[in-house]
């Protein structure tokens, strides 16, 4: 397997952290086995997760406002995976790639598949773009797509799709991710009823596309590009696409999509009850969509979310089986650093929710009581489970400290000197 980080230097900087950390984590397993929790099952459970990282998030993002691009940004897909490769290296808990299309499409997919292969990588989730236009495209995508007014528009954004999937076959993905930017910035400007019959016969279409082991899976965000209406609103209207197209769709949820005091573990609790929780797009956010780093503002709600997660795997929910990815816009950070500590914040989350107390935490439920259900959830939430994080990190290979051994190999500088520098320039989140 092709390394982008020398293993002595990883060797080294976990050479000096070792000692440290198998107190840590004795020290830690001493602590979970008086609350009669195994640390090793903990740690094995830890070492099977995996979030894919998305292929446009090593590169530096921007706001509607303005774009400072990084040194030894990626080129293309290539070197975009190269990045990707650095994050699994280091962190052993994001062994797949998550592609954009158009952003990322190649004519060579069968060197793209090996490139993937020689680095350990595994593509998941397809992504499809008819936010915006790609150069030399007939129809735009200004008024929408797969609920555009005009056929030919909607058939493009079709065709687009559809298209995606056959990338995903050639690459070993088994998922399409449908987000549109559709919607509206003025009452009165679309009619809300037919502009939703318009997307529902859209994706229809696309479904029919899907082969038989397939998903595919709808996002939905309160708003943004559009500003009045957007056609894929809330998780309401999502279950309700989910509903409509068949066993094979899904409803994903991305955490930067949704209103302040929206409830999201709530919403992910009914998704698996009703058995259309397709995945995540984890990251967070101050307001509407930031985009920022996983577990940056809100780390205790995305443990909430995974609290519902792991009760899920606990009592065999039917049909559980959601994909994982990474979703964010790294503006003012190397975003390899910034994938690899959200890499590990999700894996922190999973971890405090395998050790709640979960009978402990029934019994105060149905005995209504609320305060030690809840002091139930903190207990978990307040344990320093980082050395079960590093323990698995370091068995599998990968750095105890991520970013520290990153630093030290110099691999930015590296990168810097072959990729020509981005000229700086227009806004855009990505």
């Amino acid at each position: 397997m092709t390394l982008m980080i020398k293993k002595d230097v990883i060797d080294a900087d976990n050479a000096a952290r070792i000692a440290d950390l198998k107190a840590d984590y004795d020290h830690l397993g001493q602590q979970l086995a008086r609350r009669g929790i195994d640390i090793d099952t903990i740690k094995e459970k830890v070492s099977a997760y995996g979030v894919a990282v998305p292929s446009w998030g090593v590169g530096t993002g921007g706001t509607r406002f303005a774009r400072f691009p990084g040194t030894g940004e990626p080129r293309n897909i290539f070197d975009k995976i190269e990045d990707c490769s650095v994050i699994q290296q280091l962190t052993k808990a994001t062994p797949t790639v998550s592609l954009h299309i158009p952003w990322d499409k190649v004519d060579d997919l069968k060197g793209l598949k090996e490139k993937g292969n020689a680095l350990g990588l595994g593509f998941d989730a397809m992504n499809s773009n008819t936010f915006s236009d790609a150069p030399d495209q007939a129809h735009s995508y200004k008024f929408g797509s797969l609920s555009h007014a005009d056929a030919a528009t909607r058939q493009q954004a079709v065709d687009h799709n559809l298209e995606c999937i056959e990338i995903g076959k050639a690459l070993g993905s088994n998922a399409l991710t449908v987000w549109i930017g559709d919607g509206s910035n003025f009452p009165g400007q679309v009619n809300f009823t037919k502009s939703f019959e318009r997307y529902l016969d859209a994706m229809k279409a696309v479904y029919k596309g899907l082969p038989d082991d397939w998903k595919i899976f709808s996002e939905h965000k309160m708003f943004e590009p559009a500003f009045y209406s957007t056609v894929v609103q809330d998780w309401g209207t999502n279950y309700l696409i989910a509903q409509e197209l068949g066993p094979k769709a899904h409803c994903l949820v991305d955490l930067g999509h949704h209103a302040p005091n929206v409830n999201i573990e709530m919403i992910v609790a009914r998704l698996i009850q009703f058995k259309k929780l397709g995945g995540f797009h984890f990251n967070d956010s101050k307001y509407g969509d930031d985009d920022l780093d996983t577990g940056s503002i809100d780390p205790y709600r995305l443990f909430l979310v995974f609290n519902e997660l792991v009760d899920a795997e606990t009592r065999k929910a039917e049909g559980f089986a959601p994909m994982h990815m990474l979703d964010q816009s790294h503006n003012v950070t190397d975003p390899i650093e910034s994938l690899m500590n959200s890499a590990t914040e999700v894996s922190r989350a999973y971890a405090q929710a395998l050790i709640v107390d979960r009978k402990a935490l029934e019994a105060y439920q149905d005995g209504n009581d609320a305060l030690m259900a809840t002091e139930t959830l903190k207990a978990a939430f307040r344990t320093h489970v980082e050395p079960i994080l590093a323990m698995s990190r370091y068995e599998a290979g990968g750095a105890i400290s991520p970013v520290a051994a990153y630093r030290a190999s110099g691999y930015r500088a590296k990168v810097s000197s072959e990729r020509p520098a981005s000229k700086s320039g227009g806004g855009g989140i990505v």
